[in-house]
């Protein structure tokens, strides 16, 4: 009888580490794993409050976006928000849901100086698009590119209105794209192959464009209604 409430106890115990196991691994929306917090990530947003973004060149958050359900959504025209904190080095993760035809996108090393007007001017990006409702357009203009500038190595986006996973990293000038587990482009920032691209583009016109080592991380606001969520970034 003891040897078998012995094993018993042993497999309640295995049981309850299983499940302890599960739930530190679960996709909690808007939360962080226990591995991801001992790794020193932090939410960008937890569900509900958007104090941690602001408008570009604003000093609130803009009517346009909304917390809707878990997700901190464009729903109307408010503008780019932008990370009231500025990364230098830092990895990015977080997921986003685009509408049928619609365009947005991940900023970063984004300034606010007198002339610059726009965070695409600043701040390099990874395009958020639904590839399906733009079929001809050109491959570094699709998900997930750097756009522009370098294309994805395959077509990785999910279907529209489908979430798909990012992971960007920036890592002191070297830059790498994820999306949905597939690595889609590497990069350095101000190597010549960077510049010859850079110049080569119409980026050639703003003087601001990739100069920053530092500076805000923004979602654009392109007119179309886009949803984030999970928003975790780690400073390296």
């Amino acid at each position: 009888m003891l040897r078998s409430l012995t094993a018993l106890s042993l497999t309640l115990l295995a049981a309850c580490a299983g499940t302890q196991t599960n739930t530190d691994t679960a996709e909690v929306p808007n939360t962080l794993t226990r591995a991801e917090a001992n790794d020193g990530f932090q939410l960008l947003f937890d569900g509900s409050s958007t104090d941690r973004w602001r408008g570009f060149k604003k000093d609130g958050f803009p009517e346009g976006w909304v917390v809707e359900g878990d997700a901190l959504a464009r729903v109307a025209s408010g503008g780019d928000i932008i990370t009231r904190d500025e990364y230098d080095s830092f990895e990015l993760r977080l997921e986003w849901k685009i509408s049928p035809g619609g365009n947005s996108g991940i900023m970063w090393h984004v300034i606010e100086s007198d002339d610059v007007q726009a965070t695409y001017q600043s701040g390099p990006e990874m395009q958020v698009l639904d590839d399906a409702g733009y079929p001809d357009i050109e491959p570094e203009h699709s998900a997930g590119a750097c756009y522009a500038l370098y294309p994805p190595s395959a077509s990785a986006a999910a279907p529209v209105g489908e979430w798909n996973r990012v992971r960007l990293r920036v890592d002191h000038g070297h830059v790498t794209h994820w999306l949905n587990d597939v690595k889609l482009c590497e990069y350095d920032l101000w190597s010549d192959d960077w510049n010859a691209r850079v110049q080569a583009s119409k980026f050639s016109s703003m003087p601001h464009f990739a100069k920053a080592r530092a500076g805000h991380i923004a979602l654009q606001d392109h007119g179309d209604p886009v949803w984030y969520r999970n928003l975790r970034i780690k400073r390296l």
